[in-house]
């Protein structure tokens, strides 16, 4: 029986938290009245997966069943999301796998042949090979690859289709092979809320040319959070880009989620209250300190790449993706959600060591700012835990490295515009376009696994709400150079970073953490 999601008060008796700091882990003794959001305890995954898969394929909401959709001399196309979800990567067999035997299955039964499976990467780098075999499982990946499945192509003209223009004037460019499918089938791991729905589709198959109507300083400045659908500026372009997608294309979305068992039982610690740690926890949480930082930053990463997660799947549902996607974020919420009464001067978060744009990579200092402002201060509903005006404290060392391969637009962002601007505005209305076109980048992009060279700006303006509503940023352990390119500052400790946030929110400052792994979402009253 899954436990509901509480807010802890830190007292005297309270033991040292633990945070991530990229790619090590601490235990950190908060001042005493700070409060800690807790989520929900790890739900219980379904006990028959593959049944829940074969039920929701044959009992879908708002559209006929998959086998009724199917027939011979149809063109199917099957897309998936890529190696950003979930984090961490799901052990094998990965649930996508799953779904997606069991419509090739189905749809051999009714004799379609035309059959295509796409990674809806948008300006993501290309999955490796051995990153697609992982998602989709041995067996589809020897019948298909790599002529029938493949990396979607935002920079391919010849294989891309204008759907038209939204409402708001938005440009609607997709994948032409899914454009002018008689169906397409969208396998979905929705890890938070922002992902899914109306999202699917619109960006994963996208061009820069669609994606750079949401993906810019406004909108999200504007997002409030993305993690808060109908409050979000995203959400609301990705709803009209859908409406006109829907109108052309028949999509059969499949969404699954997650719960919160994030790590493997040698890691499993994490997955406690630090207050239930038996000795053998604690020695855990000694071995992965100490035996990360004795290990060179090479190892160390390859060592943190290799875990897979052992999440349980709480729901699938498959259907019309407007139908089907209110059910996905119910599960979501179940997992995720924790009330909170109220708003505080300092909001604390560990950043951890992956996110969306580093798997089998290196998290560098833009990312690092993605993940801090973008993703952890967005993981509320209605407001922030931090009030207007109150500063962030993160943990994190901020090194100054990169993976050249997966991020080299990153490299020249970091050197060429930081050292320029860090205003979101004025980076975009003065360089973005010069990356987005440049032929190297997107050379890069279609023939190697870098990701898009307006990547980084989209990254950045990811951060635009937080740096709009804070006053003051503050890197624990940061490297004070790295720190002060991006317009932030360090601290050494804990204790220095709450002394120089008190001159900006005042003396006795009211403190709240928004506790990680697993994943948690404030519901701020």
């Amino acid at each position: 029986m899954s436990k509901p999601g509480f807010v802890l008060d830190v007292d005297a008796n309270t033991p040292p938290l633990v945070f991530f700091e990229g790619e090590g882990i601490r235990a950190e003794r908060l001042p005493e009245g700070s409060r800690v959001v807790y989520p929900p305890s790890s739900l219980p995954g379904l006990q028959d997966v593959d049944a829940a898969i074969r039920n929701a394929l044959l009992h879908p909401h708002g559209i006929e069943p998959l086998p009724e959709l199917l027939r011979p001399g149809m063109r199917l196309t099957i897309v998936f999301d890529d190696v950003s979800l979930p984090l961490p990567s799901m052990r094998r067999p990965d649930v996508r796998g799953r779904v997606i035997e069991q419509v090739l299955e189905l749809a051999a039964r009714h004799g379609v042949e035309d059959i295509e499976l796409i990674a809806a990467n948008a300006l993501h780098r290309r999955m490796t090979a051995a990153e697609l075999r992982h998602v989709v499982g041995d067996r589809v990946f020897a019948s298909y690859y790599p002529d029938r499945l493949r990396n979607h192509d935002a920079e391919d003209s010849g294989n891309l289709t204008h759907l038209g223009l939204t409402d708001a004037h938005e440009d609607v460019e997709i994948n032409r092979r899914a454009a002018e499918s008689d169906l397409l089938v969208y396998v979905n791991i929705n890890l938070v809320a922002l992902n899914g729905g109306p999202k699917s589709v619109s960006v994963g198959l996208a061009s820069y040319r669609s994606l750079r109507h949401h993906h810019n300083t406004h909108t999200l400045r504007h997002s409030r959070s993305f993690n808060d659908p109908p409050n979000s500026a995203l959400h609301h372009s990705f709803h009209r880009m859908q409406d006109v997608i829907g109108g052309q294309l028949k999509i059969f979305t499949v969404e699954t989620t997650t719960n919160g068992d994030v790590f493997p039982p040698a890691m499993g610690f994490l997955n406690k209250h630090e207050w239930e740690w038996h000795l053998r926890d604690k020695i855990g949480y000694l071995g992965v300190r100490h035996g990360n930082r004795a290990l060179p930053p090479q190892l160390r990463r390859r060592v943190l790449n290799s875990i897979k997660a052992p999440y349980g799947i709480t729901g699938v549902n498959a259907g019309a993706p407007s139908a089907v996607h209110p059910l996905t974020l119910a599960n979501v919420h179940r997992q995720q959600l924790t009330p909170i009464e109220g708003q505080a001067d300092i909001g604390l978060f560990g950043v951890p060591y992956v996110g969306p744009y580093n798997v089998n990579s290196i998290m560098n200092p833009v990312l690092v700012m993605c993940m801090a402002l973008g993703y952890l201060f967005n993981f509320y509903r209605n407001k922030p835990i931090v009030r207007k005006g109150g500063v962030g404290i993160f943990f994190h060392p901020l090194p100054e490295v990169f993976h050249p391969v997966h991020h080299p637009s990153y490299i020249d962002f970091y050197e060429q515009v930081l050292t320029e601007t860090t205003d979101p505005a004025r980076m975009e209305a003065v360089f973005e376009k010069k990356f987005a076109e440049d032929p190297w980048y997107i050379h890069l992009y279609r023939t190697s696994h870098a990701y898009h060279g307006v990547h980084p700006f989209y990254m950045w303006y990811w951060g635009a709400h937080a740096m709009d509503h804070l006053s003051d940023v503050i890197f624990v352990g940061g490297s004070p150079a790295t720190a002060a390119r991006l317009g932030f500052r360090s601290a050494p400790t804990l204790s220095d970073a709450l002394e120089m946030a008190s001159h900006t929110v005042g003396g006795s400052p009211s403190v709240t953490c928004l506790h990680s792994p697993p994943l948690t979402m404030a519901d701020v009253k």
